[in-house]
Parts: C-alpha cells; sequence; structure tokens
C-alpha cells in the first residue's frame, strides 16, 4: 500500500495521550496517528454514503411512513419473540 506524508495539528492533550498509547502498544505514533485517521475516514464516509443513499431513496419514492415502519418493527419484533 503506498502512503503519503501529512503534518497535522493536535491538541497538546491528544498528543500526550497519543504518547502513552504509543508506549504502551510499542507502536509509533505516526501509526496510532494514521490507523486513527484511517479508522475515522472508513466510519465517517459509511455515515455519509448510508446518508446519500436514503436521500436518493427519497428522492425515487422508495420510502414508507413512520407509522408503517413502526407496525413492521413491531410486528417483526413479536415474531422474533416467539420463536
Amino acid at each position: 500500500m503506498s502512503s503519503t506524508t501529512m503534518t497535522v495539528r493536535l491538541p497538546n492533550e491528544t498528543k500526550s495521550k497519543l504518547e502513552r498509547l504509543a508506549e504502551h502498544t510499542n507502536r509509533s505514533l505516526s501509526f496510532l496517528a494514521g490507523r486513527a485517521i484511517a479508522d475515522y475516514a472508513e466510519r465517517e464516509l459509511a455515515i455519509v454514503e448510508g446518508i446519500e443513499e436514503g436521500l436518493e431513496d427519497e428522492r425515487a419514492g422508495r420510502v414508507i411512513s413512520h407509522d408503517d415502519a413502526m407496525l413492521r418493527i413491531g410486528q417483526a419484533i413479536e415474531k422474533a419473540s416467539k420463536g
């Protein structure tokens, strides 16, 4: 996997926490920061893509009312609880 270099500004407290974590895990600050940024980007992008998908569904009319959704959820829970 290729990589690139970035410079980020962190609060001193965050850097101190990363340093403590690096010491306990025998990982570099660079590794930990890169991992944290990658995890954040992955998580946030999934949220944004989910929102975009929902908006597209709404534009295409692929939606149901709140009452219908709650009814279906209630029915699914009741069915699941009966085993």
